[in-house]
């Protein structure tokens, strides 16, 4: 692996969110993933590609230590948010993910109200001193999933009563009533019709603006879409990283050419 081609020298560090360097995961005995150097740029969509089981969901439940909930798994080397390192066991990891948000691939709204659901984790982490405060918020994390105006009127009403689509736009403004700094999505749009994956896609754009996005997919054709930075795994290696453009038209490695051009995967 050549490490010059994988970090972005030219990114000044003041422009970096997230950095990892000589990460390995380990399932019990299983080596999942191995060496990982990455810098995850801040107001950028990351995009992780690659075949299933090459470690880049893996990966991304590393940033918000999600892994720490798998008794047999063990995380190994540095993973540093704006410069602190977020293994240091003076680190809380439920802070850690109010800070680092989540959006899982099937859409799992809490068995609550609409407004509810987005204000569990204002009222957990008291970023509201009075209902006011969070009627603001909870307006503000739907107008900012592009939710408001579908459920503005039905607020009371279960979140589990919305359509595949608004539940999944539901859930991201759940994770970013919290204010997070890093929003984390594994195939947001893989239990998706077409109409509702190209909302979550637009609305992956505008959410660029206020956050560091890293999103796990499946499909080429949305990270193309989607991201500005993209980084292609295989076999538990982190094989090349750099601007999407350049991945998809003119990857270093063979090993990327070939999954781009469909001969692996």
């Amino acid at each position: 692996m050549n490490d010059m081609r994988i970090l972005e020298r030219a990114v000044s560090q003041t422009d970096i969110k997230i950095s990892a360097r000589k990460v390995q995961v380990y399932y019990g005995e299983k080596h999942a993933l191995k060496d990982v150097d990455v810098d995850i740029q801040d107001k950028t969509v990351t995009a992780f590609i690659g075949p299933s089981g090459c470690g880049k969901s893996t990966f991304l439940r590393c940033l918000n230590r999600m892994n720490d909930t798998i008794d047999s798994c063990r995380v190994e080397g540095r993973i540093a948010l704006d410069g602190e390192d977020i293994y240091d066991k003076r680190v809380d990891p439920v802070q850690l993910r109010a800070r680092v948000g989540m959006v899982f691939q099937k859409p799992n709204p809490f068995p609550k109200s609409i407004y509810d659901n987005v204000a569990y984790g204002p009222r957990i982490h008291g970023l509201a001193r009075n209902r006011t405060e969070l009627d603001e918020i909870v307006e503000k994390s739907l107008r900012g999933a592009a939710l408001w105006n579908e459920v503005k009127d039905r607020l009371a009403e279960p979140g589990t009563g919305l359509s595949g689509g608004q539940q999944q736009r539901l859930c991201i403004a759940r994770a970013v009533a919290t204010q997070p700094e890093v929003l984390l999505m594994d195939e947001p749009c893989s239990a998706l019709d077409p109409i509702a994956t190209s909302q979550v896609e637009d609305l992956i754009d505008q959410l660029r603006s206020e956050f560091s996005v890293v999103i796990v997919t499946h499909s080429m054709q949305q990270a193309a879409r989607v991201s500005q930075k993209t980084a292609f795994f295989h076999l538990g290696n982190l094989v090349e990283f750099g601007n999407t453009d350049d991945i998809f038209t003119r990857p270093h490695d063979p090993r990327t050419e070939s999954y781009i051009s469909g001969r692996i995967g």
